[in-house]
């Protein structure tokens, strides 16, 4: 029996240390980064921007994701807003099409975790996004057209 001692304070230590590493401090993160960047559609003739975090410690029941993106046409900013789950481990904030994008610069985005009813901003992540390739290499219409690669008509 007291070969199982030091195992038992050997675990008990190590889901301690998992506790820990779990992020559940109140200063601890809510949300990380996970990627994002830019896309240019050829087939459809479109370019969006967006970007995938990822949840460390529970978000507070109620609050709102909002995500702010630059314009690349220099318009408002482009709000995307969705709901905070407690069930969901990531969130997908994508643009709708946009205009605009130039080659070698970057565009701003913004993610606040709004507390319930969109009141009082909880936390921020800011980025930007670097554009690769200008939008010029698009099409000016989509050269196919349905859920297959059928050639769009002439003057469509």
């Amino acid at each position: 029996m007291q070969g199982r001692r030091p195992l038992r304070l050997g675990l008990v230590q190590l889901a301690a240390a998992l506790l820990v590493a779990c992020g559940d401090g109140a200063d601890a993160p809510y949300l990380e980064l996970a990627g994002g960047g830019f896309v240019l559609n050829y087939r459809l003739a479109e370019a969006d921007y967006g970007f995938v975090v990822r949840v460390l410690r529970r978000l507070p029941e109620g609050s709102v994701l909002e995500a702010r993106f630059e314009d690349p046409a220099g318009g408002p900013p482009i709000v995307v807003r969705q709901p905070a789950r407690a069930t969901r481990s990531q969130y997908v904030f994508r643009t709708p099409p946009v205009r605009g994008v130039v080659a070698g610069r970057d565009y701003r985005v913004e993610l606040l975790l709004l507390g319930a009813g969109g009141g009082v901003a909880l936390a921020r992540l800011e980025h930007a996004f670097h554009a690769d390739v200008d939008q010029t290499v698009l099409p000016v219409r989509p050269p196919v057209v349905g859920p297959g690669y059928q050639r769009a008509p002439p003057g469509s």
